[in-house]
Parts: structure tokens; C-alpha cells; sequence
């Protein structure tokens, strides 16, 4: 559904940059912030983009959300290092814990990075791409502390989060290959932009309270509230458990049950356990060459020419270029709802309205 909105991303970065200024965020911390949820966006992950920054506030004024903290290191093992969040932006955070492994990994050839305890860490596949940016190869696996919204394969109500589970492989020539997705058959943050724009969403994502199959968005926003499914069934259920205790458990943050419930939908925090790798330093001369090999071979079967056979990464490639070159798009809703949101952060009327006249 198009609703005409759509918005040049550089002006879409100040207006945020702007609002989470007036919300008391540092200028760095503002612009990273920014930064992080306008390239969602770009990539088309709108469900991680600037549509959070609501649940951003709210989780602000309820006292979850920590502006101006940043990451401390709690165990240093070498090529092993633990992080705790202090409930900071994650976007400041896992930037930090990154940077740190990425260091490591030059150091050591390969790191593990921990970090737990943190606000929202957004796209996953943001923190991969700056692994990939340094020439490293990373995975990622990421837990959701206390907010159930996916239920196990056979059970009628939700036990977890959406667990993301993200890899990167970097290429001499062309974008990464990058596989990230949230181990949910859909990400929580598509049935909000779902729900606000009124429309379903694929069948096989969504149970009622009562457990029975249906594709309202709303199950996930109005009470009584439904769940979400894994993708694949018992497949993705498995993998989702993996990343509750590799994410969760591992990191030396919490996994979800009875003793760590949040006590809000918008106190959203992350446990992510980082693997980096140097391919360099393994014994494969041909290594880019293999995968360039693999990834014409699989582009050569027949397929229908008007939907080329795609490989991991290039569909968040396409939307970065087609949004830099028309925009980015949004629903009237939820836009509506970051203005009333960058109000309650404090942004003056009249400077609201200038954005509103310059972004329409």
C-alpha cells in the first residue's frame, strides 16, 4: 500500500538526529542513532528503522532506556572479551563492542565479542556490515531478555523473542553476502508497520490468544494479545533456541523466563554474542574465487527474467539505491506517531512543522 509519503534520507537523519537532541541524546550519540535507523530504513528493514523511535521515547520517560552511557568491558580474556550494555542505545553499544572486536580480530585473528545488557541493538545486519567493512567475516547471535512475543513449535502462547541469527562474508568486488533475519517468521516490528498501514500479513505468521492461526497484525498490539511463529516450524524454533542461550546465556545477560519479564513492550534489551574472523588467515587461496563461482552458478538457473535469482545482501543493495534515488517510504501512521514522539522528546511546534514542510 503507498500512501505518497516518502522522505530523502539525509534530511530524514537530521530530523532524528534533531529529535533525540531535544530528548537530551549527545550530538554523537544522536547522529549514530540517527544513522542506524535511516540506513534500516534504506535497506528495507523498515520494521528497525525510524518507526522505532516511539517505543524509543516511551522506553525513555518509563526509565528503561539510558541516554549517554556507553559499553564497559567486564572480562577481557585476550581474543574473548564481555561487555555490559548499562542499558545504553544499542546502537552506541554494539558499535562499541564491535570496534573492539573488530581490534581483536586484527590482533588475534579471530574474536569472540559478548555484549549484554543493552537497549535495542537494531539491525543485526548493521553490526555485520562493519565487520565486513573491516574485512572480517562475522555471526551473530542475538536474544531479546524478557519480552516473549514468539511462541515454541506446539505451544499456543509466547515463550521468547525474535532471536535474531546474522552472518557476513565479505567480497574483494560487490557488496557482502549477508544473511540476517529474526528467527520469528516475521520480524515484531513488521506486523507494527503492518498494523499501522491496516493491512495483513502472510498466512503462517501469526496465532490469536487462543492459539489459533490468523494474519491481523493487531494480535501483537491490542490485548489479549496473540504470538508470533518461527519460521520453518521446528526448524527455526531450534535455531531460536540456540540463539536465546548463545545470545542470552553466553554473553552473561539473561535468557527469557518467569524471573526476567520485562515490565514494559518498550524496555527492549539485547544480548549478542559476536564471532570475527580473518578469512585471510586461512589456508584458501581461492577462497573468493570459490564463492564468486558458487554465487554465478546459482544466478545461471533458469528463472523468470523479471525476478532475478538474488544471493544473500542484495536485496537490502537494491533498496539502499532505489530509496537514496526516491526516497524512503513511510505510512501517514506512522509518521504521525514519530512526531508526536519527537513532541514528547521536546522539539518545539513550530521546528516539528519546518521538518514536516521540508520532509513531505
Amino acid at each position: 500500500m503507498q500512501t505518497g509519503l516518502r522522505f530523502q534520507a539525509a534530511t530524514l537523519k537530521e530530523f532524528v538526529g534533531t529529535l533525540l537532541g531535544y530528548a537530551g541524546s549527545e550530538p554523537e550519540e544522536a547522529q549514530r542513532v540517527a544513522d542506524h535507523l535511516v540506513s534500516a530504513n534504506l535497506a528495507g528493514h523498515d520494521s528497525h528503522g525510524v518507526g522505532m523511535i516511539p517505543s524509543y521515547i516511551r522506553s525513555l520517560a518509563q526509565g528503561h532506556l539510558q541516554l549517554n552511557q556507553h559499553a564497559t568491558v567486564v572480562k577481557d580474556a585476550g581474543a574473548v572479551v564481555t561487555l555490559q550494555g548499562n542499558r545504553a542505545f544499542g546502537q552506541v553499544a554494539a558499535h562499541e563492542a564491535m570496534e573492539l572486536g573488530i581490534e581483536k580480530a586484527r590482533q588475534y585473528g579471530l574474536a569472540a565479542v559478548a555484549l549484554h545488557n543493552s537497549h535495542h541493538i537494531g539491525r543485526i545486519g548493521y553490526w555485520a556490515e562493519q565487520c565486513a567493512a573491516a574485512g572480517f567475516i562475522s555471526i551473530h547471535f542475538v536474544n531479546v531478555v524478557g519480552d516473549p512475543m514468539v511462541a515454541p513449535f506446539g505451544g499456543k502462547d509466547s515463550r521468547f523473542g525474535t532471536n535474531p541469527l546474522c552472518v557476513v562474508f565479505p567480497r574483494k568486488h560487490g557488496a557482502p553476502l549477508l544473511l540476517d533475519y529474526a528467527t520469528s517468521a516475521i520480524a515484531f516490528g513488521k506486523t507494527r508497520v503492518a498494523w499501522h498501514k491496516g493491512v495483513p500479513v502472510p498466512e503462517g505468521c501469526l496465532i490469536d490468544h487462543q492459539g489459533q492461526p490468523t494474519t491481523d497484525p493487531g494480535v501483537m498490539h491490542v490485548p489479549p494479545l496473540g504470538a508470533l511463529l518461527t519460521f520453518a516450524g521446528h526448524k527455526g524454533y531450534a535455531l531460536a533456541a540456540m540463539c536465546e542461550i548463545l545470545g542470552g546465556a553466553l554473553s552473561g545477560g539473561q535468557t527469557t523466563h518467569q524471573a526476567s519479564l520485562q515490565e514494559s513492550v518498550d524496555a527492549i534489551f539485547n544480548c549478542m554474542t559476536t564471532i570475527i574472523l580473518n578469512p585471510e588467515l586461512f589456508d584458501a587461496p581461492d577462497m573468493h574465487q570459490q564463492a564468486e563461482a558458487f554465487i554465478d552458478w546459482v544466478k545461471q538457473s533458469p528463472h523468470d527474467p523479471n525476478e532475478p535469482i538474488q544471493v544473500p545482501g542484495e536485496w537490502e543493495a537494491h533498496n539502499r539505491a532505489t530509496r537514496l534515488a526516491q526516497g524512503i517510504p513511510l505510512d501517514e501512521s506512522s509518521w504521525n506517531a514519530i512526531c508526536e514522539a519527537a513532541l514528547a522528546a521536546g522539539m518545539p511546534d513550530s521546528e516539528l512543522q519546518q521538518f514536516r514542510s521540508r520532509l513531505a
